[in-house]
């Protein structure tokens, strides 16, 4: 977690970690980047690869919990790094992108709230040259 030094973000993506791990996912990244872009966990299990954004805060604001947090720009920026990943790897797994929200409590570093949205977005696929989706495609944002 080179990237992460706020102690509440490290208590948070590890919380993520074993969150992933205890629904059967292997953590095979931890804060991967591209340039400047980047995703907080990557995971794989049999049949997926997943893209996970860490939200951790030490309270909510205005009733609204860390997860949702993550916006349009985020959601973006995640898909691009994730096409990235997966370029690279040359993995074949279908992408699936998380967001995990955290509250930690900031006196005693428990975790007080730990929510876990899986699948939250699809990216829009342009297929490959073979005419099919081989889990390597391009993805690009909508236009509105």
């Amino acid at each position: 977690m080179a990237f992460v030094t706020d102690p509440i973000g490290i208590i948070g993506e590890e919380e993520a970690a074993k969150v992933l791990k205890k629904k059967g996912f292997k953590i095979l990244e931890h804060n991967w980047r591209m340039g400047h872009l980047e995703v907080d966990l990557i995971a794989e299990n049999r049949q997926e690869i997943a893209f996970v954004e860490v939200k951790a805060r030490t309270t909510e604001f205005g009733n609204i919990r860390p997860e949702e947090y993550v916006d349009e720009d985020k959601k973006h920026r995640m898909l691009v790094t994730a096409n990235a990943y997966m370029k690279k790897t040359h993995t074949d797994k279908s992408p699936r992108f998380d967001i995990i929200g955290i509250l930690v409590n900031p006196e005693t570093e428990e975790v007080t709230y730990c929510n876990h949205l899986e699948n939250v977005f699809a990216p829009t696929l342009r297929t490959c040259n073979t005419g099919s989706f081989s889990g390597a495609g391009k993805w690009r944002k909508k236009k509105r």
